[in-house]
């Protein structure tokens, strides 16, 4: 089990070494396998001596040099589909909506920010070497020597799907780590939503995209997402002796390997949706 550092319980600043010691206790180490899925909630965690590089450079030393970190870097904001467009244009005019519309990025992989996973997700993202995938609304970035074959393959149909990082991460054999967030942020849980024997709906998406400088708009068809339950299975997979619940800084955290819990997620959606 992780333990709650002097520093984080004083509000005072968490150390490298002190998110270095955490992470061996919750788990984390070379043997949690080639690749690592982190969601991160760096408030949770509190404030971090050096912020999100001493976080990055506390995972690679736990890990290792043959580890890739994995995080998420969905841009929810470039689209007409999703609750981040509805919350944003909710009350509006249609001139105004337009407007909101006319003003709304385009996806490049290479340069626009990810939208909503947090300040760690966001650094991994850009710093050298990162790669990321190329789904206009669920990439994923990632930094190390796998990063390549990981985000490689993102078919538009298949936002978090068999054909995008989490197919390659399932793969892999990768682990899932939860730093300050719940079962119902890990976005491992959707790959077992395509697996089930009657998948949800299919749905309409809109987004733009940004390609030669030119802003185009993309209309495809993929499952509904759900979520919504993504808690209540959740609870049941960290009950799972495979699954380790700790302290890294202040937040409470969860470390798992993916091939399980996404195994054993397909079969509680299968019985209780």
């Amino acid at each position: 089990m992780g333990v709650l550092t002097d520093a984080a319980a004083r509000g005072a600043a968490v150390s490298r070494a002190a998110l270095v010691a955490d992470l061996i206790a919750l788990g984390v180490g070379k043997e949690s396998g080639g690749a690592l899925l982190v969601h991160c909630s760096m408030r949770n965690i509190g404030w971090i001596d050096g912020g999100p590089a001493a976080l990055l450079a506390a995972l690679r030393e736990v890990t290792g040099p043959a580890a890739t970190i994995v995080v998420p870097a969905q841009t929810p904001d470039n689209s007409l589909t999703s609750p981040v467009f509805r919350a944003a244009t909710a009350g509006m005019t249609d001139g105004e909506r337009a407007r909101y519309v006319a003003a709304m990025p385009g996806f490049d992989p290479g340069a626009t920010p990810s939208y909503g996973v947090g300040g760690f997700a966001e650094h991994v993202r850009t710093r050298p070497g990162a790669l990321r995938s190329r789904h206009p609304q669920t990439s994923f970035a990632a930094l190390g020597p796998a990063a390549a074959a990981i985000v490689g393959e993102h078919d538009l149909r298949s936002h978090l799907g068999e054909r995008s990082p989490l197919g390659a991460l399932y793969r892999a054999g990768a682990a899932v780590l939860l730093l300050g967030v719940g079962m119902d942020k890990c976005t491992a849980l959707h790959l077992a939503e395509y697996r089930l024997p009657r998948p949800g709906e299919i749905m309409e998406y809109c987004c733009f995209v940004t390609e030669n400088g030119q802003r185009r708009r993309v209309t495809f068809e993929a499952l509904r997402l759900d979520d919504s339950d993504f808690g209540t299975a959740g609870n049941d997979l960290l009950e799972q002796p495979w699954a380790s619940t700790g302290r890294v800084g202040g937040a409470r955290s969860h470390l798992f390997p993916m091939v399980p819990a996404v195994d054993l997620a397909t079969e509680w959606f299968s019985l209780n949706r």
